[in-house]
């Protein structure tokens, strides 16, 4: 019996759009560090339970918990997310992209305690700006915009802003998909590397089943337990599988997975 307490807590969590179930009875416990690798079959709600986590969609049923309280329905400082298509501004140096996320978070933070906003530390923001950068192997490229940059440095400088707020939870929606093999490879170290240091919780999206073995240390496998074909839409998915990466015992299951290729 895990005597940690849950940083995420997923109770009987149904969410549903009109007669659509997208997701039924959903009860998941995630523990501070956990990596949870998420595959399954398009449709089964993956992009849709990760919505719910970063709070830009809201269960129909059930509640979702952080730190015992119920989650914010709006995205929030403790959490960050990393999308496959890179979510920077075009018209932004790198170093100012990232400058932007501490800039919108002490806005919000000031703007939510007095009712107006104030200017920030731009000195203190330029710091952490550039400290992150470095981190993510983009020191050299603090002044460049990002049409200057390669797919992988454009995914570092996205990793970039979504740590700069230093959120306890990161959100990763695919994020490697669109990298050659070579630049998917260099991305999982620097990934492994930042979640050890910063002790993220992290939920990944991933159709590549040796990427979600090899980053994570549990596995969702979301799946429709139930199926009307005449009513599709009637019966939502669940987790079918919750893996835990790190027992020896489970690489039977592990390699059944593969072998149905189920991502």
């Amino acid at each position: 019996m895990n005597m940690r307490k849950p940083i995420i807590e997923v109770k009987q969590v149904w969410k549903e759009y009109g007669d659509n179930i997208v997701l039924e009875k959903l009860n998941l416990d995630v523990y501070p560090g956990d990596f949870v690798s998420i595959v399954g079959a398009s449709g089964c709600g993956k992009t849709t339970m990760l919505n719910m986590l970063l709070g830009t969609e809201k269960q129909t049923r059930g509640e979702i918990l952080l730190d015992g309280q119920p989650l914010s329905t709006e995205p929030g400082i403790e959490r960050g997310i990393v999308f496959q298509k890179y979510s920077v501004f075009p018209h932004l140096t790198s170093l100012k992209n990232v400058m932007l996320g501490k800039e919108l978070e002490s806005s919000s933070v000031l703007t939510s305690l007095t009712g107006r906003g104030f200017g920030f530390n731009k000195k203190k923001a330029r710091e952490d700006a550039t400290a992150i950068l470095k981190q993510v192997g983009l020191g050299h490229a603090l002044d460049k915009y990002p049409h200057e940059l390669s797919g992988g440095m454009r995914q570092r400088l996205s990793i970039a802003q979504a740590l700069i707020k230093k959120p306890r939870i990161l959100l990763l929606d695919e994020p490697f998909g669109a990298l050659d093999p070579g630049i998917r490879k260099d991305m999982h170290s620097l990934i492994k590397s930042l979640c050890h240091e910063q002790q993220l919780t992290v939920f990944m999206i991933t159709h590549d089943l040796s990427e979600g073995f090899h980053l994570g240390n549990r596995l969702w496998v979301f799946d429709h337990v139930r199926n009307d074909e005449q009513a599709p839409e009637r019966f939502g998915a669940q987790v079918t599988f919750d893996i835990d990466l790190r027992k020896p015992e489970q690489a039977e299951v592990v390699n059944t997975l593969l072998e149905k290729k189920i991502a």
